[in-house]
C-alpha cells in the first residue's frame, strides 16, 4: 500500500477514536430555544397520532398530531401499485402485529414549527407544520419501508433508515431535500450522531420476521454490522461487526443484530442491545472490544421460544441519565423496565410494564421516561430511586418517544 494512503488511512483511524473519547468540547452549536416550550414527543404507531407532552413533571399532555393527514391520498397510490400493495401489507402482517406503522420515529425542526416523520407504511418522511397539521414535504425513501431516524446536534439534518434498501438517506429538516445518502447491513435501524456531529452510526438488524431463530441458523438473518461515516461526506469510515467480537468473548450463540444503543457522556463507550437477549453490552471503542455483559432476569411468565418474541426483541430500549451514572433498560418482552448503575452493573427495581418498547431521558434529566406499547401509556422511572412516578395516558401502541420543541403556548394544529 503506498505511504500517501497509509498515513490517510491512519488519520482517519485517529480522528474518529478521538471523537469518541474526548468530551464534546467543539460539539455543534445547539438550537436557540428563545420562545419555544420543550416537550416530549410519542409516536403511536398504529394510531398514525403523535400526542404532545410535558418534557417532565406531571408530563400532562398539551396537544396531538394527525401524522397522516394525507392517508387517502397515500392509499390511493397503494392500491393502484401491486408491489407497494404486496410491501404494505407484508408490513402490517409482519413487523406491524396485524396493524399499519404509521409513525416510526419524530424531531421537531429547531424552530419548532414542524414535526419531521418517518412513516413505515408509507415509505416515507413528512414534515408536519404544527400550527395548521399541513403537510410541509414529503420524501420517498428508497424502497418500501421507512425506519429510526436520528436528528443532528445543530437540528439542521435527519437521518432515516430505509429498511428494506439497505440505505440511510440524510435529509435537510427544514426542505426535505436529501444532502445525502449511504450503504449499510441488511436492514438498517437505529442511528445515532456523535455529539459534535461529525460521525453518523447506523446499526442493521437483519431479517427479523423470519422463523430461523435458533442460535445454529443466525446466519439467516442477514449481514449486520454497524457502519459508521463521516456526517459530512458520507464516505464509510469504519465497520463494526459485533460477531466477532462476541464470538472473542465466548458468546457464539448470541445474536449479532444491535439494536437500541446509548454512548456514554464522554462517548468512550457504547451500551447495546442485541436480538433475544435479556441484557445489554458494554464495548469500548478505543480497545474495540465488548469489555462487560449485563444479563438481567426473565420474567417467568415469558416463554424462552424465541419465535414468540416480537420482532426478535427481547429487550429493546436503552437510555442514559445525562452524568452517565445510571442506564434505564426497557424489557420489552419480559415487561419491566430497571434502571441500572452504570458502574456495578447492578439492576434497581423491575419496574412493571406492558410491553416497554423505548426509553428516553425526562427534560430535566432526572427520570427515564418507556413507553408501555401494550397499555398505551408512557411512564416515568426515577433515576435516583429506580422506582415508578407516574404513568399517562397515550395513544395506540406507543414506540418512540423523543425529546423536541413547540412554540410557547402551542396546543395543537388548529383546523
Amino acid at each position: 500500500m503506498p505511504a500517501s494512503r497509509t498515513r490517510h488511512l491512519c488519520s482517519v483511524a485517529a480522528a474518529l477514536v478521538l471523537t469518541v473519547t474526548a468530551p464534546a468540547a467543539a460539539a455543534s452549536a445547539a438550537p436557540s430555544t428563545a420562545g419555544l416550550r420543550e416537550v416530549l414527543f410519542v409516536g403511536n404507531n398504529w394510531d398514525g397520532t403523535a400526542d404532545v407532552i410535558k418534557s417532565s413533571g406531571d408530563y400532562a399532555r398539551i396537544g396531538r398530531i394527525d401524522v397522516v393527514p394525507d392517508k387517502a391520498e397515500r392509499m390511493a397510490e397503494i392500491n393502484a401499485d401491486p408491489i407497494k400493495w404486496i410491501y404494505f401489507m407484508a408490513i402490517r402482517n409482519s413487523v406491524g402485529e396485524g396493524h399499519d406503522q404509521f409513525v416510526d420515529d419524530m424531531y421537531s425542526t429547531p424552530d419548532g414549527s414542524s414535526v419531521v416523520v418517518s412513516r413505515p407504511s408509507f415509505a416515507d418522511v413528512v414534515s408536519i407544520d404544527l400550527a395548521s397539521g399541513r403537510v410541509n414535504w414529503r420524501f420517498k425513501v428508497a424502497g418500501y419501508r421507512a425506519d429510526h431516524m436520528a436528528v443532528s446536534p445543530d437540528g439542521t439534518r435527519v437521518a432515516v433508515s430505509a429498511s428494506t434498501a439497505d440505505t440511510v438517506h440524510v435529509l435537510d429538516i427544514v426542505s426535505g431535500k436529501e444532502v445525502g445518502r449511504f450503504a449499510t447491513g441488511d436492514k438498517p435501524h437505529e442511528n445515532i450522531f456523535t455529539r459534535d456531529g461529525r460521525y453518523l452510526y447506523n446499526m442493521s438488524i437483519g431479517d427479523v420476521n423470519t422463523a430461523t431463530d435458533a442460535p445454529w441458523l443466525d446466519w439467516t438473518k442477514g449481514d449486520r454490522h454497524i457502519t459508521v461515516v463521516d456526517a459530512t461526506t458520507f464516505q464509510q469510515v469504519k465497520v463494526i461487526d459485533m460477531r466477532q467480537r462476541l464470538d472473542a468473548i465466548g458468546l457464539k450463540d448470541y445474536s449479532d443484530a444491535v439494536r437500541p444503543a446509548v454512548f456514554s457522556p464522554d462517548e468512550s463507550k457504547l451500551y447495546f442491545q442485541v436480538s433475544f437477549f435479556n441484557g445489554f453490552f458494554e464495548y469500548d471503542l478505543a480497545t474495540d472490544r465488548i469489555t462487560r455483559t449485563k444479563t438481567l432476569p426473565k420474567n417467568p411468565a415469558t416463554s424462552d421460544d424465541r419465535t414468540t418474541f416480537v420482532n426478535d426483541s427481547r429487550h429493546h430500549g436503552l437510555s442514559m441519565r445525562p452524568d452517565g451514572s445510571k442506564l434505564c433498560v426497557a424489557g420489552t418482552m419480559d415487561d419491566y423496565a430497571t434502571v441500572v448503575d452504570r458502574a456495578t452493573l447492578q439492576e434497581g427495581p423491575l419496574v412493571g410494564a406492558s410491553k416497554p418498547y423505548w426509553a428516553t431521558v425526562s427534560g430535566d434529566g432526572k427520570d427515564c421516561v418507556i413507553s408501555e406499547s401494550g397499555a398505551d401509556q408512557v411512564t416515568a422511572i426515577d433515576f435516583a430511586t429506580g422506582q415508578k412516578r407516574l404513568s399517562v395516558p397515550v395513544g395506540d401502541h406507543p414506540q418512540r418517544v423523543r425529546l423536541g420543541h413547540v412554540a410557547d403556548g402551542w396546543t395543537g394544529p388548529v383546523a
